[in-house]
């Protein structure tokens, strides 16, 4: 576990002693911070947006497709949703910083839910929809969860402690994985039976829920004095968020590590093509490779006793993000739905090894002043690879086949996280144990 940093001290962050009680629940997910009330309501809000969440992330996609049968529109649907994600992740942030968290919550989950009832309406529209409009609300709903969730993952250290920030972040990130397998199924199922609107809907509801849930937080101010928000002051918070960021070389690589491995070997962008065409005799093969990812994240999330015991973190870090582009190239070139859902599965169980400590770093070592600022450029890099990803893949797939597209990416990740491991030994090398003896 780890604690705040002084940045004069090089940005690593400080490990604790890990709790005799700790220690002996081995591999098992720890349960501990569900204990706190408030976390419990952070929690289930979660649980009950990411189901349709992902329906709608399954449901976009599919909708363009139907509207264009061209994978590069699908990617390029991701740009479309990238630019209100950048600036609204990075604007959010420095918000969350000077309102109270719990109003912020609540503000931007009704609007979300209100953008997902304009996204089931439009589903009605002659024609299987407009995609004009489809990508007006696809940013909307980019815009509304780059401000949520900065806010979402600021407040955790302040609901159960710094002790209890890396079991918080395994069981929301668990959770959520059991959401991202369950949502792209029941979408898959609803899709075939023609029914795209029930897939907005239930997102709507979903976000109703959780604005119900949130409502009863206690108040969570940012750590200084909140006062009237103001573009100017806003666009300084940014400013200076970055100026943290460069203060502290330990986080500033797990954001570029993580930017290789989601811009070159994040598969979402070809989906579609691959179940109308190589898996087309499958049932729901769509809902099956947009669940395979979290499958094996979740797999990992209910065995992550171990990840907050982890001391040599920028290592493990690399070889679970190598693990993952291993993992994408045996899915470009897996003949079959259920060797493609298996290479997914391990791929995902990479990338929730690498989340979950990524995360934990960051918050820790943010002062609580700076926690959105940080989660904002975090929610920024973990969703704008994937979009970036999105672009790369349906483009090169569409020139020179999904088989291309995806092994060729996930060498380029084997290869930069061999890179990295040897021209950034500090990150290899980085042990938390050393820091804390520092």
């Amino acid at each position: 576990m780890t604690q705040p940093v002084d940045p004069a001290e090089g940005g690593a962050p400080v490990q604790e002693p890990v709790p005799e009680r700790v220690r002996r629940r081995g591999w098992t997910l720890d349960t501990t911070p569900l204990r706190d009330a408030g976390y419990r309501r952070l929690f289930w809000g979660i649980a009950t947006t990411t189901i349709g969440q992902q329906m709608t992330l399954v449901a976009v996609p599919f909708q363009v497709y139907a509207l264009t049968g061209s994978s590069f529109m699908v990617g390029i649907t991701s740009m479309v949703a990238l630019v209100p994600l950048i600036v609204f992740g990075l604007l959010g942030g420095a918000i969350a910083d000077a309102m109270d968290r719990r109003r912020l919550l609540v503000v931007t989950s009704i609007g979300a839910a209100v953008t997902s009832a304009l996204l089931a309406a439009q589903a009605l529209l002659p024609g299987g929809g407009n995609l004009a409009l489809l990508w007006v609300l696809t940013a909307a709903v980019s815009a509304f969860t780059a401000v949520n969730s900065p806010a979402r993952y600021a407040v955790i250290p302040a609901l159960v402690g710094p002790a209890g920030v890396p079991a918080a972040n395994a069981l929301a990130m668990t959770v959520r994985q059991i959401g991202v397998i369950v949502g792209p199924l029941v979408a898959g199922l609803l899709i075939g039976l023609g029914s795209l609107f029930t897939a907005y809907a239930i997102d709507a509801v979903g976000f109703l829920v959780a604005v119900l849930l949130l409502r009863g937080l206690p108040p969570l101010p940012p750590g200084r004095e909140a006062g009237p928000l103001r573009l100017r002051a806003t666009l300084q918070g940014v400013w200076e968020g970055f100026a943290f960021l460069r203060t502290q070389p330990v986080l500033l690589m797990t954001f570029v590590v993580d930017i290789i491995a989601m811009m070159f070997a994040w598969p979402q962008a070809v989906f579609p093509e691959l179940s109308e065409t190589r898996f087309e005799g499958s049932p729901n093969a769509l809902g099956w490779l947009f669940a395979g990812i979290s499958i094996g994240a979740l797999a990992m999330g209910l065995t992550s006793g171990w990840v907050s015991k982890v001391d040599r973190q920028g290592a493990v870090v690399i070889v679970s993000i190598a693990v993952w582009g291993v993992a994408i190239i045996g899915f470009g070139y897996a003949p079959t739905l259920w060797l493609a859902v298996l290479c997914l599965a391990v791929a995902g169980a990479g990338d929730m090894v690498s989340a979950v400590l990524r995360s934990s770093m960051l918050q820790l070592a943010a002062p609580e002043e700076m926690r959105g600022r940080m989660q904002g450029v975090f929610i920024v890099v973990v969703t704008g690879g994937p979009r970036l990803g999105d672009l790369r893949a349906g483009g090169l797939a569409s020139a020179a086949g999904v088989t291309f597209a995806m092994a060729s990416g996930g060498v380029v990740v084997v290869l930069a996280m061999v890179a990295v491991a040897l021209l950034v030994p500090s990150f290899w090398f980085f042990r938390a144990s050393r820091s804390a003896a520092r």
